[in-house]
């Protein structure tokens, strides 16, 4: 058998593939799997990737061809790659563009590769009801309004369409990126966020226009999303997670384009404006009196003449978004997120219904170049007193977790963290309300909860960056778009069972660069002897695959590593 040992992947019959980082020519093999490989997880030595369909048929979208995967595999593998595994990229591969989706009139064209293939999706449950008038032997009409849940339901299918049918024009909206900020700060684009916003736009192709960026909390992903509106000069609707993000939005979009004040409004549960540039929260959108009325304010969507959509953390798309994304396939659609990872697996409708991955970059790669900052992280096992102990040992399995999140020796461990990172940003996150009332009340910080009104928040937001506080608690609503560039140590109290994508937000709260390029510190708490050890586990896979290592204390005295 051929052997190379100055390659550095092992390709399995699995279709799992190893690298071994120590290899002299890991970089390269690296860098060449990356747009059609899954990364599963990255410990210190040997990294898995996984050859999926979904991963597979985004390197399509993006135009990559199938032997260049194959290439790719057989240059860099240190073992002759199996013949079974590329039959399998090669029949993947060559299912996307199976089907193509054109405009026609005033109506789609669904244009299939062959008449078996026509006559298999006539005949298939999920696709059938979408299909109007057969035109031909390889073709059929589909209502301009099916053309989202065609998509979907020919991805189930496993034939993901290749959409050609375009973008209806917006409403113009003159915008340009500022080449300093109001402060007088010079100010361009990081050479990978214009890499993002070009690959999103794909000059105005049809190609182009829609799909996925995904980059790490803090390197600065609503400047891709600025880029991608200054390079459509159409109307834009954003979606944010919070009207926290809401005003950050508004903040950077004042800061770094040439926007005035009037042409951004804001769609909220406050205010209800629109504008050329609309700012609107999920939830205001997926409001409804009760579960039998409609949801009042999608009109947002349908009545006016968007030329961009952009979905910030994308990766909490509610389903009803999902829905009302599906009639909105002539719009230009852009996600924006740190993790695709969706713990209701619907990874797939975010490819079918706003894109294809346009962009990725290992979190590793922008902390090595400085863009955003090296993180430290230490799991801290606390043990629970004997009374709880027997407590949670007697409870129903459903009362276990929290019983063991809320463990009360916690609050001694929060006490002599601060005392260590006395003098650092220090942010205190958690799940339970009661616990992070105790917490505030021990330490003497504010408290940031959902029932805590806005203009409160902001005002101690504020206060948190211009150092007049030394920390803040924060109950789920510090999960996302928390712009305080300062905060350098994050103490994790309690967590949202095993949320990958919980425990990656959390960890990109104190991600943004610093200006002495001090290091962040991401403490999370566990109770030992209890589930929540296991959940402990499984959150911090996302972060494990990304390279990141969790230093392991015991009562804050024994350590070792995972």
């Amino acid at each position: 058998m051929s052997y190379f040992p100055e390659n550095a992947l092992i390709i399995q019959s699995d279709r799992s593939v190893l690298l071994d980082v120590h290899a002299p020519k890991a970089t390269q093999a690296q860098d060449a799997i990356a747009p059609f490989a899954e990364l599963i997880k990255s410990p210190e030595h040997i990294h898995t990737y996984r050859l999926t369909p979904l991963s597979i048929w985004n390197a399509r979208a993006t135009g990559m061809p199938v032997t260049s995967m194959v290439e790719a595999l057989q240059q860099h593998a240190k073992y002759p790659m199996p013949e079974s595994v590329a039959q399998e990229i090669t029949a993947l591969g060559q299912r996307y563009g199976l089907t193509v989706l054109e405009r026609e009139g005033a109506s789609l064209v669904l244009q299939t590769a062959d008449q078996p293939l026509a006559e298999l999706l006539c005949r298939h449950n999920q696709v059938n009801p979408f299909l109007k008038q057969r035109l031909s032997d390889q073709a059929f009409q589909v209502d301009l309004a099916d053309r989202g849940v065609l998509k979907q339901a020919l991805l189930a299918a496993g034939y993901p369409a290749e959409d050609l049918a375009g973008y209806v024009v917006g409403n113009p909206l003159p915008i340009n990126l500022r080449n300093e900020t109001l402060a007088g700060q010079p100010f361009q684009l990081r050479p990978y966020q214009k890499e993002a916003a070009d690959l999103f736009y794909q000059s105005g192709r049809v190609q182009g226009g829609s799909g996925v960026i995904v980059l790490p909390c803090g390197a600065g992903k609503t400047m891709v999303g600025m880029a991608a509106m200054a390079a459509v000069q159409e109307q834009t609707l954003i979606l944010t997670s919070s009207l926290t993000s809401v005003r950050q939005w508004q903040r950077e979009l004042l800061d770094k384009t040439d926007l005035p004040e009037t042409a951004i409004a804001e769609y909220s549960g406050a205010h209800k404006d629109t504008g050329a540039v609309t700012l609107a929260t999920y939830q205001i959108l997926t409001y409804r009196p009760s579960q039998e009325e409609d949801f009042p304010h999608m009109a947002l969507f349908r009545d006016y003449a968007w030329g961009l959509i952009i979905y910030d953390e994308v990766h909490l798309l509610p389903a009803p978004i999902f829905r009302v994304t599906a009639e909105l396939q002539a719009r230009r659609r852009l996600g924006l997120t740190a993790t695709l990872i969706r713990e209701d697996g619907r990874e797939g409708d975010v490819f079918a219904l706003i894109g294809p991955k346009r962009y990725d970059v290992p979190w590793r790669d922008l902390e090595g170049q400085g863009f955003i900052a090296a993180a430290q992280c230490t799991e801290i096992r606390v043990a629970q007193d004997r009374d709880r102990q027997m407590e949670y040992a007697l409870a129903q399995r459903r009362y276990q977790f929290r019983i063991a999140a809320e463990n009360p020796r916690k609050l001694n461990i929060v006490k002599e963290l601060l005392r260590q990172e006395s003098g650092h940003c220090v942010l205190i996150i958690g799940e339970y309300l009661d616990q992070l009332k105790q917490i505030a009340e021990t330490v003497n910080l504010p408290l940031i909860t959902g029932k805590t009104k806005q203009q409160e928040r902001d005002h101690l937001y504020t206060a948190f960056r211009q150092g007049e506080i030394s920390g803040l608690v924060l109950s789920r609503v510090g999960n996302f778009a928390l712009d305080l560039p300062d905060a350098d140590v994050l103490i994790q109290v309690s967590g949202k069972y095993g949320s990958r994508q919980e425990e990656a937000q959390r960890l990109g709260r104190v991600l943004r660069p610093k200006s002495d390029g001090r290091c962040a510190k991401f403490y999370t708490l566990v109770s030992t002897r209890t589930c929540e050890e296991d959940f402990a586990q499984h959150r911090q896979l996302f972060l494990t695959e990304q390279g990141y290592r969790y230093l392991i204390e015991i009562g804050c005295v024994a350590k070792t590593e995972k």
